[in-house]
């Protein structure tokens, strides 16, 4: 029973969350990815990364596109997912330029593999990790396809989850096994997460 409410508090919370983009002017969106854009690049971590792992923004995702462009420029290696077909997962593959990038999964931008070098195991990497929703704890509200999670589970590098503030929440539904991310940055802050009690525990 508990399942199947938190399912349901998530998929509620999905659709406030996808609203609230879609109603938000394309200028003030512009603004407030400009804002997280520039505050995730100041950080020393993202300075200091060689490898920059990064989705390819949906229109109502927070842009990472001309982040994707800038690392290119700055001298970064940086790879994008790809899902894999029939599974949840997702591999990572080096791109060079936009052009490396075709629609697929869901309408996505993901890499062309013929054109592209899958990553191995990335050294001094971050990822940008994308979520409908973040909490102050870091935990994470997704699609509900569960990719990010199986790759997350596994990844050693550091998590930023770019968000924007009117989607934080002070607290959201998670599971046992989600894995809440090392930075939070919004168009207003950055912070590192609350740390979760015992008691908060699932």
């Amino acid at each position: 029973m508990l399942k199947k409410d938190i399912r349901a508090q998530k998929n509620a919370l999905r659709e406030k969350m996808k609203a609230f983009r879609r109603s938000m002017p394309p200028k003030i969106k512009e603004k407030k990815d400009a804002a997280i854009r520039r505050g995730l690049q100041s950080l020393k971590e993202y300075q200091a990364c060689r490898t920059l792992l990064t989705f390819v923004s949906s229109p109502i995702e927070v842009d990472t596109r001309i982040l994707i462009e800038e690392a290119l420029r700055d001298g970064k290696k940086v790879a994008v997912p790809y899902c894999i077909e029939g599974t949840r997962q997702m591999a990572f593959y080096y791109i060079r330029c936009m052009q490396d990038l075709a629609p697929r999964t869901f309408g996505v931008l993901e890499p062309i593999p013929e054109r592209c070098e899958k990553m191995g195991e990335p050294s001094q990497s971050i990822c940008i990790v994308p979520g409908l929703g973040f909490d102050w704890h870091g935990f994470r509200l997704g699609y509900g396809k569960g990719y990010y999670d199986r790759f997350l589970s596994g990844y050693k590098g550091m998590t930023i989850g770019v968000c924007y503030e009117g989607c934080m929440r002070q607290r959201l539904p998670h599971g046992f096994y989600d894995l809440p991310v090392d930075l939070l940055v919004t168009e207003r802050r950055r912070k590192k997460p609350l740390p979760v009690s015992p008691k908060g525990k699932k």
